[in-house]
C-alpha cells in the first residue's frame, strides 16, 4: 500500500487552485480527502489537540483514510526525549479517536540534536517506552545520524528512518521497518506562495522514482509527504510522484464540478 500525500491542507493559497474557488475552512478537510488518502498532521507538532478536534478530522475523512501525526515539541525539541514516557501516552491517547485512520507518529528531532553515545542511549530508551499499537518514523536533521549503528537501533525497536530531502542534509534510504515514511521538504526562504509550482525537480523526482523501485520490495506500506516549500504546490508534487509509481491521481479539478461537496 502506497500512499502519497501533503503535510498539512489548510493553506488559504490553495483555494481557487486546488480547492474550488470559495472553498472555506470547513470544506479543506472533506475535499482533500477525496483527493488524496493520507496527510501528516503539523498541528499536532505544537500540541497534542483536543478531542473535539480529533473526533473533526475522523468525521470529516472517509474509511481507509490515514493520518500521520508529529510528536509534539516539548517532546522532541524541549525534552530530547528525555523522560517523556507519560507525555508520550498522553499524546497516543489524544489520538485514539481516529482509530483505524491513525497512521504512523513522525519524531521529528531538531538539528541540534547530534549522535553521540548519550543521545543514542536515549533515543534507544524513548523508542523501547513507546505505547504500545503505534507506528514511529524518526527524522534526524544531522549527518551524524548517518551511520550503520543507527540503523541498526531503528531495526532492532521496528522504528522507521524517515527519508527526508531537506536543504543541504544528504538523503539517506536505508530500510528499517517494514513500512517507508518519506518526507519531501524546501526551504521556506524560497517559496512566498504556494498556488503554483515554481521549482523544477525533475532530478529528484527520479532520483526519489529509483530508490523507491529498489526499496518497495522490503516493505508493506509507504507513507510519503510533501511541503509545499519543496516545489510550490505540493498537491502537484503529490500527484507527479503517485503518477512515477504507477498510481492513478485524483485531478482534482474534476471534483470542482461536485456541487453537494458544499
Amino acid at each position: 500500500m502506497i500512499r502519497i500525500g501533503t503535510q498539512g491542507w489548510s493553506y488559504p493559497d490553495w483555494v481557487g487552485t486546488f480547492y474550488p474557488p470559495g472553498a472555506k475552512q470547513e470544506h479543506f478537510l472533506p475535499f482533500y480527502a477525496g483527493v488524496f488518502d493520507t496527510v501528516e498532521l503539523d498541528t499536532t507538532f505544537y500540541h497534542p489537540p483536543r478531542p473535539t478536534i480529533v473526533r473533526s478530522w475522523d468525521r470529516n475523512a472517509p474509511a481507509g483514510f490515514r493520518f500521520a501525526a508529529k510528536v509534539p515539541q516539548g517532546i522532541t525539541h524541549t525534552a530530547r526525549l528525555s523522560k517523556v514516557g507519560e507525555q508520550m501516552v498522553d499524546f497516543a491517547r489524544a489520538l485514539e479517536p481516529l482509530g483505524e485512520k491513525l497512521g504512523p507518529l513522525l519524531v521529528q528531532m531538531p538539528a541540534e540534536f547530534t549522535r553521540d553515545e548519550g543521545s543514542a542511549g536515549l533515543l534507544d530508551r524513548f523508542l523501547a517506552a513507546a505505547p504500545g499499537g503505534v507506528r514511529i518514523a524518526v527524522e534526524f536533521r544531522d549527518r551524524s545520524w548517518h551511520v550503520p549503528a543507527t540503523y541498526d537501533l531503528l531495526r532492532a525497536r521496528r522504528a522507521a528512518l524517515a527519508w527526508t530531502e531537506w536543504r543541504d542534509l544528504p538523503r539517506v534510504s536505508e530500510v528499517t521497518a517494514d513500512f517507508l515514511y518519506l518526507r519531501w521538504l524546501g526551504d521556506r526562504r524560497e517559496i512566498a506562495t504556494y498556488d503554483r509550482v515554481q521549482i523544477d525537480r525533475a532530478g529528484a523526482f527520479d532520483a526519489w522514482e529509483r530508490d523507491l523501485a529498489r526499496a518497495l520490495p522490503e516493505v508493506r506500506e509507504v507513507y510519503g509527504y510533501f511541503d509545499n516549500h519543496w516545489a510550490g504546490h505540493s498537491p502537484a508534487s503529490a500527484n507527479e510522484m503517485k503518477r512515477r509509481l504507477g498510481l492513478l491521481p485524483v485531478e482534482w479539478k474534476e471534483r470542482w464540478t461536485q456541487r453537494e461537496l458544499f
